[in-house]
C-alpha cells in the first residue's frame, strides 16, 4: 500500500556504491549477451556454410557493426528487464530497484526513455553529482532507490495515513491494496 501523497526523497536513493555496482554487474552481463549472439551467429554460419555471412560479421572489420551490436544488446537487455520488473540484474543484486517520483513502478515508454538515455555519450560520469542521478534518471524523472529504505518509508507514511481511522476503514485500505 502506497501513502496518497507519497514522494520519492533523496533520502531513499540508491548509493552511488549500489549505482556503481549496477553499472559494473549490468556491464558483464552485456558482455556475456554479446558472447552468446556471437556464439549463435557462428554457429548459424557453421550449419548454413553461409560464407557471405560470415565474411559479413568477421571478415569485414568495419568497427560500426560491434557498435550497433552492443547499442541493440544495452536497448533490448534494459528495456525488456526494466519494463518487466523495475530491476536489472545488477539492482537485483544490490537490492535497488527503478520507481517513479510518487513510488509506482514506471511505464514502458519511462523504460524505453530510460534506456535511450543512456546511449548519451558521457551518460556515465552524470552520477559524479551529489545525489547520484544520472542523466538516464532525470530525463525520465524516474529514480533508483534502495528497496529497504523504500518499504520503510512507505509503512512509516501508511501508518501515519491509518492514524484516527476505524478498523472498518483500515481493513477497507488494506483490502484495496492487496
Amino acid at each position: 500500500m502506497e501513502p496518497k501523497n507519497f514522494k520519492v526523497t533523496p533520502d531513499i536513493y540508491a548509493s552511488k556504491g549500489k549505482r556503481f555496482a549496477n553499472l559494473i554487474i549490468d556491464y558483464i552481463i552485456q558482455v556475456l549477451i554479446g558472447g552468446l549472439v556471437g556464439m549463435l551467429i557462428g554457429l548459424i554460419i557453421n550449419l548454413t556454410d553461409n560464407y557471405e555471412l560470415y565474411e559479413w560479421f568477421f571478415v569485414d572489420e568495419a568497427r560500426w557493426k560491434d557498435y550497433l551490436l552492443g547499442i541493440i544488446i544495452l536497448l533490448v537487455y534494459f528495456i525488456i528487464i526494466e519494463s518487466l520488473t523495475a530491476h536489472s540484474i545488477g539492482k537485483y543484486i544490490t537490492k535497488t530497484k527503478i520507481v517513479m517520483e510518487d513510488g509506482s513502478k514506471p511505464q514502458i515508454s519511462d523504460i524505453i526513455l530510460r534506456s535511450l538515455c543512456r546511449l548519451i555519450p558521457f551518460e556515465q560520469f552524470s552520477f559524479l553529482g551529489d545525489e547520484a542521478r544520472g542523466w538516464h534518471d532525470s530525463m525520465s524523472n524516474t529514480y533508483v532507490v534502495d528497496e529497504i529504505k523504500l518499504k520503510a518509508k512507505i509503512e512509516r507514511e501508511t501508518g501515519l495515513e491509518l492514524i484516527g481511522k476505524s478498523l472498518e476503514e483500515i481493513d477497507q485500505i488494506q483490502k484495496s491494496t492487496l
